[in-house]
Protein backbone atom coordinates (compact mmCIF):
# COMPACT_ATOMS: atom_id res chain seq x y z
CA UNK A 1 0.00 0.00 0.00
CA UNK A 2 1.25 3.52 -0.81
CA UNK A 3 2.20 5.86 2.02
CA UNK A 4 -0.60 8.00 3.50
CA UNK A 5 -0.58 11.71 2.63
CA UNK A 6 -0.75 14.52 5.19
CA UNK A 7 -1.12 18.21 4.42
CA UNK A 8 1.28 20.79 5.84
CA UNK A 9 1.37 24.54 5.39
CA UNK A 10 4.97 24.42 4.20
CA UNK A 11 6.83 21.29 3.11
CA UNK A 12 9.74 20.77 5.55
CA UNK A 13 13.31 20.66 4.30
CA UNK A 14 14.36 18.31 7.09
CA UNK A 15 15.98 16.46 8.55
CA UNK A 16 13.12 16.15 11.07
CA UNK A 17 9.61 17.50 11.31
CA UNK A 18 6.86 17.41 13.92
CA UNK A 19 3.43 16.73 12.46
CA UNK A 20 0.86 17.99 14.96
CA UNK A 21 -2.58 19.62 15.04
CA UNK A 22 -5.48 17.93 13.22
CA UNK A 23 -3.17 16.13 10.79
CA UNK A 24 -0.98 14.81 13.60
CA UNK A 25 -4.05 13.69 15.55
CA UNK A 26 -5.38 11.87 12.49
CA UNK A 27 -2.02 10.16 11.94
CA UNK A 28 -1.65 9.01 15.56
CA UNK A 29 -5.21 8.41 16.77
CA UNK A 30 -7.02 7.42 13.56
CA UNK A 31 -4.38 5.93 11.28
CA UNK A 32 -2.44 4.63 14.31
CA UNK A 33 0.89 5.00 12.57
CA UNK A 34 3.94 3.54 14.26
CA UNK A 35 7.69 4.07 14.11
CA UNK A 36 9.19 2.88 10.85
CA UNK A 37 6.11 3.52 8.69
CA UNK A 38 6.33 5.76 5.64
CA UNK A 39 4.36 8.97 5.10
CA UNK A 40 4.16 11.75 2.52
CA UNK A 41 3.92 15.41 3.49
CA UNK A 42 2.56 17.87 0.89
CA UNK A 43 1.27 21.42 0.66
CA UNK A 44 -1.32 20.34 -1.92
CA UNK A 45 0.26 22.73 -4.42
CA UNK A 46 2.68 20.24 -5.95
CA UNK A 47 5.52 20.29 -3.39
CA UNK A 48 6.03 17.13 -1.30
CA UNK A 49 8.52 15.04 0.59
CA UNK A 50 8.64 11.42 1.67
CA UNK A 51 9.29 10.65 5.32
CA UNK A 52 9.56 7.88 7.88
CA UNK A 53 7.89 7.97 11.28
CA UNK A 54 10.54 8.14 13.97
CA UNK A 55 8.23 8.29 17.01
CA UNK A 56 4.70 9.09 18.20
CA UNK A 57 4.43 11.67 20.96
CA UNK A 58 1.12 11.67 22.80
CA UNK A 59 -2.15 11.51 20.84
CA UNK A 60 -1.50 14.20 18.24
CA UNK A 61 2.22 14.50 17.48
CA UNK A 62 4.29 12.55 15.04
CA UNK A 63 8.07 12.94 14.73
CA UNK A 64 9.04 12.35 11.10
CA UNK A 65 12.43 12.03 9.44
CA UNK A 66 12.04 13.63 6.01
CA UNK A 67 13.90 13.46 2.74
CA UNK A 68 14.41 15.89 -0.12
CA UNK A 69 11.62 18.21 -1.20
CA UNK A 70 10.24 17.41 -4.63
CA UNK A 71 7.83 19.22 -6.89
CA UNK A 72 5.25 17.63 -9.14
CA UNK A 73 5.24 19.37 -12.54
CA UNK A 74 2.20 21.26 -13.74
CA UNK A 75 -0.10 18.89 -15.66
CA UNK A 76 -0.48 19.27 -19.40
CA UNK A 77 -3.00 19.79 -20.72
CA UNK A 78 -4.75 21.25 -17.67
CA UNK A 79 -8.33 20.00 -17.27
CA UNK A 80 -11.00 22.20 -15.71
CA UNK A 81 -14.59 21.07 -15.16
CA UNK A 82 -17.31 23.69 -14.82
CA UNK A 83 -19.83 21.92 -12.60
CA UNK A 84 -23.42 23.15 -12.40
CA UNK A 85 -24.69 23.09 -8.82
CA UNK A 86 -26.42 19.73 -8.17
CA UNK A 87 -29.12 19.03 -5.62
CA UNK A 88 -28.33 17.92 -2.06
CA UNK A 89 -24.92 16.45 -1.38
CA UNK A 90 -24.30 15.43 -4.99
CA UNK A 91 -22.01 18.42 -5.38
CA UNK A 92 -19.59 16.99 -2.84
CA UNK A 93 -19.85 13.60 -4.58
CA UNK A 94 -18.91 15.18 -7.90
CA UNK A 95 -15.95 17.00 -6.35
CA UNK A 96 -14.77 13.88 -4.55
CA UNK A 97 -14.80 11.58 -7.57
CA UNK A 98 -13.38 14.17 -9.98
CA UNK A 99 -10.53 14.83 -7.54
CA UNK A 100 -9.81 11.12 -7.17
CA UNK A 101 -9.84 10.76 -10.96
CA UNK A 102 -7.38 13.60 -11.52
CA UNK A 103 -9.16 16.84 -12.47
CA UNK A 104 -7.05 19.99 -12.06
CA UNK A 105 -9.69 22.61 -11.33
CA UNK A 106 -13.40 22.73 -10.53
CA UNK A 107 -15.58 25.77 -11.16
CA UNK A 108 -19.04 25.84 -9.53
CA UNK A 109 -21.62 27.22 -11.95
CA UNK A 110 -24.93 28.84 -11.04
CA UNK A 111 -26.76 27.70 -14.18
CA UNK A 112 -30.22 28.99 -15.01
CA UNK A 113 -31.87 25.61 -14.41
CA UNK A 114 -30.09 24.85 -11.14
CA UNK A 115 -32.49 24.06 -8.33
CA UNK A 116 -29.77 24.72 -5.76
CA UNK A 117 -28.89 28.36 -5.18
CA UNK A 118 -25.66 29.57 -3.58
CA UNK A 119 -26.50 32.84 -1.86
CA UNK A 120 -25.07 34.54 1.22
CA UNK A 121 -23.98 32.31 4.08
CA UNK A 122 -25.33 29.19 2.37
CA UNK A 123 -23.15 29.82 -0.64
CA UNK A 124 -20.07 30.39 1.51
CA UNK A 125 -20.70 27.19 3.49
CA UNK A 126 -21.31 25.16 0.32
CA UNK A 127 -18.10 26.42 -1.27
CA UNK A 128 -16.19 25.58 1.91
CA UNK A 129 -17.60 22.04 1.78
CA UNK A 130 -16.51 21.63 -1.84
CA UNK A 131 -13.00 22.81 -1.00
CA UNK A 132 -12.77 20.59 2.08
CA UNK A 133 -13.97 17.63 0.00
CA UNK A 134 -11.30 18.30 -2.64
CA UNK A 135 -8.64 18.46 0.06
CA UNK A 136 -9.68 15.19 1.70
CA UNK A 137 -10.12 13.41 -1.64
CA UNK A 138 -6.69 14.68 -2.72
CA UNK A 139 -5.17 13.13 0.39
CA UNK A 140 -7.08 9.86 -0.05
CA UNK A 141 -5.99 9.53 -3.67
CA UNK A 142 -2.35 10.31 -2.76
CA UNK A 143 -2.15 13.50 -4.81
CA UNK A 144 0.53 16.13 -4.27
CA UNK A 145 -1.34 18.76 -6.27
CA UNK A 146 -4.97 19.18 -5.22
CA UNK A 147 -7.53 20.67 -7.60
CA UNK A 148 -8.40 24.32 -7.23
CA UNK A 149 -12.07 24.91 -6.40
CA UNK A 150 -12.94 28.39 -7.63
CA UNK A 151 -15.62 30.82 -6.55
CA UNK A 152 -19.03 30.20 -8.12
CA UNK A 153 -19.34 31.70 -11.60
CA UNK A 154 -22.22 33.11 -13.60
CA UNK A 155 -22.96 32.03 -17.17
CA UNK A 156 -21.20 35.12 -18.50
CA UNK A 157 -18.11 34.36 -16.44
CA UNK A 158 -18.13 30.74 -17.61
CA UNK A 159 -18.30 31.95 -21.21
CA UNK A 160 -15.20 34.09 -20.60
CA UNK A 161 -13.42 31.04 -19.19
CA UNK A 162 -14.36 28.99 -22.26
CA UNK A 163 -13.18 31.72 -24.63
CA UNK A 164 -9.70 31.60 -23.09
CA UNK A 165 -9.38 27.78 -23.31
CA UNK A 166 -7.44 25.83 -25.92
CA UNK A 167 -10.30 23.32 -26.08
CA UNK A 168 -13.79 24.13 -24.81
CA UNK A 169 -16.69 21.68 -24.65
CA UNK A 170 -20.22 21.44 -23.29
CA UNK A 171 -21.51 17.98 -22.44
CA UNK A 172 -24.91 17.65 -24.10
CA UNK A 173 -27.02 14.51 -24.38
CA UNK A 174 -29.86 15.85 -26.58
CA UNK A 175 -29.87 13.77 -29.81
CA UNK A 176 -31.35 16.77 -31.60
CA UNK A 177 -28.28 18.82 -30.77
CA UNK A 178 -25.42 18.77 -33.27
CA UNK A 179 -23.01 17.16 -30.81
CA UNK A 180 -19.89 15.10 -31.48
CA UNK A 181 -18.43 12.22 -29.46
CA UNK A 182 -15.92 13.49 -26.92
CA UNK A 183 -14.03 10.26 -27.53
CA UNK A 184 -13.05 11.41 -31.04
CA UNK A 185 -12.56 15.15 -30.47
CA UNK A 186 -9.20 16.63 -31.43
CA UNK A 187 -7.51 17.58 -28.15
CA UNK A 188 -4.52 19.84 -27.48
CA UNK A 189 -1.30 18.36 -26.10
CA UNK A 190 -0.67 21.48 -24.01
CA UNK A 191 -2.68 24.40 -22.69
CA UNK A 192 -6.11 24.16 -21.10
CA UNK A 193 -9.23 22.05 -21.58
CA UNK A 194 -12.47 23.40 -20.11
CA UNK A 195 -15.52 21.17 -19.93
CA UNK A 196 -19.02 22.28 -18.90
CA UNK A 197 -21.37 19.91 -17.06
CA UNK A 198 -24.96 21.14 -16.89
CA UNK A 199 -27.55 20.82 -14.11
CA UNK A 200 -30.29 18.20 -13.70
CA UNK A 201 -32.58 20.23 -15.99
CA UNK A 202 -29.93 20.52 -18.69
CA UNK A 203 -28.14 23.47 -20.28
CA UNK A 204 -30.65 26.02 -21.56
CA UNK A 205 -30.72 27.11 -25.24
CA UNK A 206 -29.60 30.60 -24.17
CA UNK A 207 -26.63 29.18 -22.30
CA UNK A 208 -25.70 26.95 -25.23
CA UNK A 209 -25.74 29.99 -27.48
CA UNK A 210 -23.54 32.01 -25.10
CA UNK A 211 -21.07 29.15 -24.85
CA UNK A 212 -21.05 28.59 -28.62
CA UNK A 213 -20.22 32.26 -29.14
CA UNK A 214 -17.30 31.72 -26.76
CA UNK A 215 -16.04 28.83 -28.89
CA UNK A 216 -17.41 25.83 -26.96
CA UNK A 217 -19.02 23.08 -29.01
CA UNK A 218 -21.46 20.45 -27.68
CA UNK A 219 -20.09 16.93 -27.14
CA UNK A 220 -21.57 13.69 -25.89
CA UNK A 221 -20.03 10.87 -23.86
CA UNK A 222 -22.11 7.95 -25.09
CA UNK A 223 -25.62 6.60 -25.45
CA UNK A 224 -26.46 6.56 -21.75
CA UNK A 225 -27.34 9.75 -19.89
CA UNK A 226 -25.24 10.33 -16.78
CA UNK A 227 -26.20 12.35 -13.73
CA UNK A 228 -24.68 15.79 -13.40
CA UNK A 229 -22.74 14.49 -10.39
CA UNK A 230 -21.06 11.70 -12.38
CA UNK A 231 -20.72 13.11 -15.90
CA UNK A 232 -17.70 15.26 -15.02
CA UNK A 233 -15.85 12.29 -13.55
CA UNK A 234 -16.52 10.12 -16.60
CA UNK A 235 -15.43 12.91 -18.95
CA UNK A 236 -12.28 13.62 -16.92
CA UNK A 237 -11.28 9.97 -17.07
CA UNK A 238 -11.81 9.94 -20.83
CA UNK A 239 -9.73 13.09 -21.31
CA UNK A 240 -6.92 11.86 -19.06
CA UNK A 241 -6.70 8.67 -21.07
CA UNK A 242 -6.84 10.36 -24.45
CA UNK A 243 -4.25 13.04 -23.61
CA UNK A 244 -1.78 10.47 -22.30
CA UNK A 245 -1.86 11.69 -18.71
CA UNK A 246 -3.01 8.22 -17.69
CA UNK A 247 -0.34 6.61 -19.82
Amino acid sequence: MTAPVFVVEQVPTGPEFVLDGPEGRHAVSVRRLEAGEQVVLTDGLGRWTAGVVRACEGKDRLLVTVGDVREEPEPAPRITVVQALPKGDRGELAVETMTETGVDAIVPWQAGRCITQWRGDRGAKSLAKWRSTAREAGKQSRRARFPEVAEARSTRQVADLLAAADFAAVLHEDPGCDSEPLATAELPAQGTIVLVVGPEGGVSPQELTAFAEAGARPYRLGRSVLRTSTAGTAATALLLGRTGRWG
